[in-house]
Order: C-alpha cells, then structure tokens, then sequence
C-alpha cells in the first residue's frame, strides 16, 4: 500500500496568506483579527511568529492595512491586493489551465535594457511569465493569442520600451518546435503529474488537521500551477495533457471541500466591517 502524499512543501507564507484572503476575504468590507490569521496559518505548519512577519512584510508592500480595534489589531485588503487577488480568481475560475483555441494566433515581443536598469527588467520578465510568455532568445518572447500587454505590463514607462506584433507562423516555421524551445513543457507537466498524485483520492492529505486546510493547500498547488504554465493551445501539447486531468480533479475537490471548510472559517474568523 502506497503512502499517501503529504501537503505540498515550498509554498511561501505569504501565497497562503493570500489564498486564505481570496477565499475568506475578497470582495467584502472586512478587516480580520491577526489571532485568525494565526490560527488559520497554524493549520499549514506555518508558526505564529513566521505569520506575524507575514502580516508585517505585507503592510510594507502594501497588500495590508492595519486597523486597531481596541487592544486588538485587524487587518484589510488595500485595493493594490484586491487587484492582485481579481487577478488571480480570473486566471484560476476563468482561464484556467486548458486552452482549446485552434487558431494560430502568437503575439511576438522584443525588449532591450540597459544593465543600469536591472530592476525593471526583472519586472518586465516576471511579468511577461505571468501572461504566459516563454524566451525563444535573448530579448525575443512568445505567447499563444493575444494578451492585452496594457494589462500586462502596467508600468506606462515599461511599455516605452517594448516592441510588440501580431503574428501567424508561416513556412517553414514549426510551431510546435518554437514551443519546445520557448518552454520547458517537461517541467510544467511535471507539475501537473504531482498534483495528481496529491490530490487524486477519496481523502487526500489525511495528515491535514481539516478541510480547511486541505482547500488552502489545493487552492495554493493549483495557482502555482497556473501562475507557471503558459497555457499553450492543446494542438501544440504532446497527448494526453496532464493539465486536462488535473483541472477536473482540482474542480472535484474543490466541490467536496469549500462547504466544510466554510463552516470551519466562520468559527475562526474575527472581523470588523470597515465603514
């Protein structure tokens, strides 16, 4: 008998903190006691001290703003983190990990900076990953469709400095071969096969204190998934795509546990309206 998968490892505080935002907090005028973040944290083998320096680091960026009640502190989403979470419900209810699209549309983007500018050009590559884009060369990236890149990158001053077209392949071009070089499609399958593993089980993760946890911990896998696969179309994929089994599973689970773990949140969630 195979033992079963424990929770994911390597996932930051911070993805959690903001899993847990998502799922408890998005879209209502809240602030919530730090003991619940606490006690929520505690339930994925985060400690209390590594949740408070959460919490702090958090402020700083401004995700977070703090709210005293009293002796008691109480945190709220900023709209910078209301953004950053909208953005990510999108990529996992809406995009989703499996692009059906056959028509052969690419979007090919250059950009050159000089050393002195290391910072924005780390940002712009972050970015471009986010929206699916791979390197086929130094300076030269690729993406399936047509990403809206005022979406992508924000930063008006970023922009300035991006070369961006429209494009089909044409012959001889292979596509599929522009893909294999472009990303690393082992790896990201890869990725998939293990949460299968993880989650594909009448009762995944029994290590798990709840299914509180046990959501947190899928919901934070599967962004991870996302935020990293480009979502190349199917055509381009080799067979039996790992990401077209392991979507359904994740939307099984979800089901089987978003009602209990909602009961769970209410019990522990202290929180203020913010008028």
């Amino acid at each position: 008998m195979t033992t079963a998968p424990a929770p994911p490892v390597g996932i930051r505080p911070q993805t959690l903190m903001l899993t847990f935002l998502g799922n408890a907090v998005l879209g209502r005028d809240i602030a919530v006691f730090s003991g619940s973040f606490i006690a929520v944290m505690e339930r994925l083998n985060v400690a209390e001290q590594a949740t408070r320096s959460t919490l702090t680091r958090m402020v700083d960026r401004g995700l977070l703003a703090r709210h005293r009640q009293g002796r008691k502190m109480y945190f709220g989403l900023t709209p910078h983190a209301a953004e950053v979470l909208t953005e990510g419900e999108q990529r996992v209810w809406r995009a989703g990990a499996v692009n059906g699209d056959e028509r052969q549309r690419w979007t090919l983007l250059g950009f050159s900076l000089p050393e002195s500018r290391r910072d924005d050009r780390h940002q712009i590559r972050s970015r471009l990953r986010w929206a699916g884009f791979g390197m086929l060369r130094s300076g030269l990236w690729i993406a399936p469709g047509t990403p809206d890149l005022a979406t992508v990158l924000p930063d008006r001053r970023l922009l300035d400095d991006v070369l961006a077209f429209r494009a089909e392949p044409a012959e001889p071009t292979d596509i599929d071969q522009l893909v294999r070089q472009a990303y690393d499609l082992e790896a990201i399958a890869s990725g998939y096969h293990q949460f299968v593993r993880r989650w594909d089980r009448a009762r995944p993760l029994p290590s798990a204190p709840d299914d509180l946890a046990r959501l947190l911990w899928l919901l934070s896998e599967w962004f991870l998934l996302l935020r990293d696969d480009p979502r190349i179309p199917l055509r381009h994929l080799p067979a039996a795509w790992p990401a077209v089994a392991a979507e359904k599973l994740f939307h099984r689970q979800h089901t089987r546990l978003v009602k209990s773990a909602r009961r769970i949140t209410d019990t522990v969630l202290d929180s203020v309206p913010l008028a």
